[in-house]
């Protein structure tokens, strides 16, 4: 993958994962950006190794909650869901 296409990957989730918690959350877009961009979410999602460019924004939203919720995205039912199962 060259370094534009993942910018724009990059780019891509970073503007739904915006979206998604100003619109659950009613925070301000650019302080949503701030959360998600701050967050052991996005520091996953851009570490190649864990190839989670497969995972749908929905997906990543719900590891974004997690983490607020418990500390860990790791806690996510989206990753988990085998576990659940």
């Amino acid at each position: 993958m060259t370094v534009e296409e993942q910018a724009e990957i990059n780019s891509y989730y970073d503007s739904e994962l915006t979206r998604m918690i100003n619109e659950k959350y009613g925070i301000a877009p650019l302080d949503a950006l701030h959360a998600y961009l701050a967050s052991e979410t996005y520091r996953m999602f851009n570490d190649a190794s864990l190839e989670m460019e497969e995972f749908s924004p929905m997906g990543i939203f719900d590891m974004w909650e997690s983490e607020q919720v418990t500390g860990d995205p790791r806690n996510s039912l989206y990753l988990r869901r085998d576990e659940v199962a």
